[in-house]
């Protein structure tokens, strides 16, 4: 009977190889993962998260992921691998980049909020064009700037495999947003793509036209986050233009936007004829009373493939929000809507309250949950939401939450 690999063991050679010290942190969660007895049979996701509250961590440098790198290498059960919130700069992506051009086990690869620039980002979308394994990247938060948003644009024309690419948070310029999107127009494999925050200086939205351009034509995108882009009545307009014509995306994130009243016009009429979109996150707009009554008269009268809707922090007061809980009872497939940080009078809590209580809502799918004082009824909020986990994972409960994460549990692509 052949001997299992010692990841442990591979490191900690891999260490006096280099004369370098071992990083306690990476012996433990490597040692961690040699009990796990599932990895022959499903892979395992090593999770070296430098932000991990629930043992001792020494972030992961560029000189550890030299050594950590060929003992991943050698094995074939490693499918994904979590790095985020460490200390990886550029020499940290060269080492990672000449991992990508020669693994051909991983599928995930998590670099969020690392140290990696422009010159990093160039070397491991250059392994990008030969690897024909990974299916998700994130680079959330790491500044690769504009030129290197272009170098990932480019590695798009190429790679035929990649589904899912996180650039939000990652100062991505009006050029290479506008090379993503026209690279994105024929392109057949990724199914979600992440552009959140990006640094814009116009006011023209001229990257949101190219966006719609590219939704006019692409048959493979099912998700799509356009967080923090200063959109306003004009880019909602393109948008929903182009998505009259588009027929696979199922996740639409316009979170943190200047979307206002007159704006939700557009998204109200798409939702009376598209048939496709199963998550709309609107979420700290300012769509107000009348923003949400159009959203409640689409919902009410005509679709009937929406799932859920977030429309948290919009300013919307009891007129509006009753107006959406009535839209609950005449649309069965609305089943997740979230109204956390808008303004609650006794009406709407009694409105949302009953929606709880008669089973129309369940307490899992929404952001409030009511409670009785001295005869009136109140709402207070609960951790749910499409994606409240995005940037963090708590220390302690459930892994993979799906009342916290419900975008995962509707239409979004996997998390592998």
């Amino acid at each position: 009977m052949s001997v299992l690999p010692d990841l442990h063991q591979q490191y900690l050679q891999a260490c006096q190889n280099l004369s370098q010290p071992e990083n306690p942190f990476i012996a433990y969660m490597l040692q961690e993962a040699d009990k796990n007895d599932k990895k022959w049979t499903k892979g395992i996701t090593l999770k070296i998260a430098g932000n991990n509250h629930l043992v001792p961590v020494r972030r992961v440098t560029d000189e550890d992921l030299q050594a950590l790198a060929p003992v991943l290498q050698n094995t074939v059960f490693v499918t994904g691998l979590d790095l985020r919130y460490n200390v990886l700069a550029d020499d940290g992506a060269k080492h990672m980049a000449e991992f990508l051009q020669e693994n051909s086990t991983l599928r995930y690869l998590n670099l969020m909020f690392n140290d990696i620039g422009t010159s990093g980002a160039e070397l491991i979308a250059r392994a990008l064009h030969r690897n024909e394994t990974l299916l998700y990247l994130r680079m959330t938060g790491n500044k690769i700037g504009n030129k290197g948003g272009m170098y990932f644009a480019s590695m798009l024309q190429i790679n035929s495999v990649l589904e899912k690419l996180d650039l939000g948070d990652c100062d991505l310029g009006m050029q290479s947003l506008i090379a993503i999107a026209t690279v994105l127009t024929p392109n057949k494999s990724v199914k979600a793509i992440n552009l959140n925050r990006p640094l814009l200086y116009s006011q023209e939205e001229e990257t949101t036209v190219h966006i719609a351009l590219m939704l006019k034509t692409n048959s493979s995108l099912v998700e799509l986050h356009l967080c923090k882009h200063e959109m306003k009545k004009f880019g909602v307009e393109r948008l929903c233009e182009a998505l009259y014509e588009n027929c696979s995306l199922r996740y639409l994130d316009l979170s943190c936007n200047k979307i206002t009243r007159d704006d939700v016009k557009f998204l109200g009429e798409l939702l009376k004829r598209n048939q496709t979109l199963q998550i709309l996150d609107l979420n700290s707009n300012r769509i107000e009373d009348d923003g949400a009554i159009y959203l409640s008269e689409a919902l009410a009268l005509c679709n009937r493939t929406l799932q859920a809707l977030s429309v948290a922090s919009n300013n919307i007061s009891g007129k509006g929000l009753i107006a959406l809980s009535d839209s609950m009872k005449t649309n069965m497939e609305l089943s997740y809507i979230y109204i956390w940080g808008n303004k609650f009078d006794e009406a709407t809590c009694m409105a949302f309250s009953e929606l709880i209580q008669t089973g129309r809502l369940k307490p899992n799918c929404t952001d409030v949950e009511p409670y009785e004082v001295d005869g009136h009824i109140h709402l207070a909020e609960v951790s749910h939401g499409l994606k409240k986990h995005y940037y963090w994972t708590p220390s302690c409960g459930r892994m993979n939450n799906k009342d916290a994460n419900a975008s995962l549990a509707i239409g979004a692509v996997s998390e592998y």
